[in-house]
């Protein structure tokens, strides 16, 4: 007798959600994904494609069709110091055909995943659902409460994947607590103008009392200005102008764009948080990305994170839910093994942290000189490849399972094939 495929709801259609949605259709999954916007346009901020998230697009056979979205590509990043610029990553040292991180806008992105998601039978995506309870309890969960065109609506489901952020409602209903680790910095995150002959790369700026983030979206940057944690207000409070005069201190060449920021309202706090759940399933439940654990800005590796998260939550689970046979050890099987790269590094962007309100720019620390570790990359490049390796690959990057793969139409070429001649040089 035939068996029925299993079923699983999909609470949240980010870059984790959608990932792992697809690779479960594609198992014979019937995944349903609750996503509570109407749709994907909104500013993420973190608008970037790592290696490790290009090549798995590659083996989804959405390489050639991510090639023609809008993008600029990073391949080195530095920083500049009042002792001159240093380089820090070099990308073009990486292996593989992605040597490069990829900035685009995660509407984008997730349109694309989501078109992928349409082609397959098994997948449902329901936008404006958002989630306001959970069916069962802490001890074993069957389905989802959701609102929906002013309705609320019951899901049943063998699985419920949690993959709605770092305030996840999942979370809340069966009454789960991250462990909080203590973090002393906030980002205020705004856009300015980019002229043609500005910084490529990409690029930050430690002073005395400043570090600055720039990220090159084009025809504007967005920035990243850290601020010690709990002093926003005040900033605030000091006024517009007062914000500009910080900025030019710290980045004299803005001077001539400044007054594109209107008002303080143009400038968005991001409250910064590390935290991380011990136990990251249950009976028919399963937290991965934001859900599971909120990461730093630091580095901007959250996305990627949590793509690798989904990569192996599907990998795991997929056959085994679609035909029913999923255990409870299964789940704890895909916290086992994204729990120690996700350990790792939340403890890098803990240490870096540490580093930057205390002996760096926010601290007491001096930005005159090269500090010894950006000394040692200066004076020999191949170094370079670690700190690269570390933010656009990570520490266990996953790949699609041979079930979930599709290929290319015979004309396409990677990505990472088609702009290593200018990439490279």
């Amino acid at each position: 007798m035939e068996v029925s495929p299993g079923t699983c709801v999909v609470v949240g259609g980010g870059p984790a959600g959608m990932i792992a949605s697809l690779l479960l259709a594609r198992a014979g999954v019937e995944v349903t994904v609750l996503e509570k916007h109407r749709d994907f346009l909104r500013d993420f901020r973190g608008d970037t494609v790592h290696a490790s998230t290009l090549t798995l697009l590659d083996e989804l056979g959405l390489g050639e069709q991510f090639a023609r979205l809008p993008a600029r590509y990073l391949v080195q990043a530095g920083v500049d110091l009042d002792a001159g610029h240093v380089e820090i990553a070099d990308l073009r040292r990486l292996p593989g055909a992605h040597q490069h991180i990829a900035l685009v806008p995660q509407w984008d992105f997730l349109e694309l995943v989501a078109a992928a998601c349409r082609a397959e039978p098994t997948h449902r995506l329901l936008m404006g659902a958002e989630v306001v309870d959970v069916l069962g309890s802490a001890r074993g969960v069957h389905g989802v409460r959701y609102r929906h065109n002013g309705t609320e609506q019951e899901l049943a489901a063998d699985l419920v994947v949690a993959c709605d952020g770092r305030t996840s409602a999942v979370r809340t209903s069966v009454g789960r607590r991250a462990r909080e680790f203590g973090v002393p910095i906030d980002v205020l995150w705004f856009r300015l103008p980019r002229h043609d002959d500005d910084p490529i790369r990409g690029l930050g700026r430690l002073t005395r009392g400043a570090m600055v983030v720039l990220i090159d979206r084009g025809d504007y940057f967005q920035l990243g200005y850290l601020i010690k944690k709990g002093t926003d207000a005040d900033l605030r409070a000091a006024g517009l102008e007062a914000f500009r005069d910080r900025l030019v201190e710290a980045l004299p060449w803005l001077a001539d764009r400044v007054e594109a920021l209107d008002s303080m309202e143009d400038v968005k706090l991001l409250s910064v948080q590390i935290s991380r759940l011990r136990r990251w399933w249950a009976p028919g439940l399963l937290f991965i990305g934001d859900a599971a654990h909120a990461m730093s800005p630091v580095g901007g590796v959250g996305i990627n994170l949590a793509v690798q998260d989904a990569v192996a939550a599907a990998r795991r689970i997929g056959p085994r839910l679609a035909s029913r046979r999923l255990r409870t050890l299964d789940l704890a099987a895909v916290q086992a093994r994204r729990w120690l790269p996700t350990a790792i590094t939340q403890f890098g962007q803990r240490l870096a942290h540490r580093y930057i309100v205390g002996g760096g720019p926010l601290g007491r620390g001096r930005t005159e000189s090269v500090p010894p570790a950006l000394r040692l990359l200066q004076r020999f490049p191949r170094l370079r490849g670690v700190p690269a390796y570390a933010v656009a690959i990570g520490l266990l990057p996953e790949h699609a399972p041979a079930w979930g793969r599709r290929s290319e139409t015979p004309e396409a070429t990677s990505l990472g094939d088609r702009l290593a001649p200018d990439l490279r040089s």
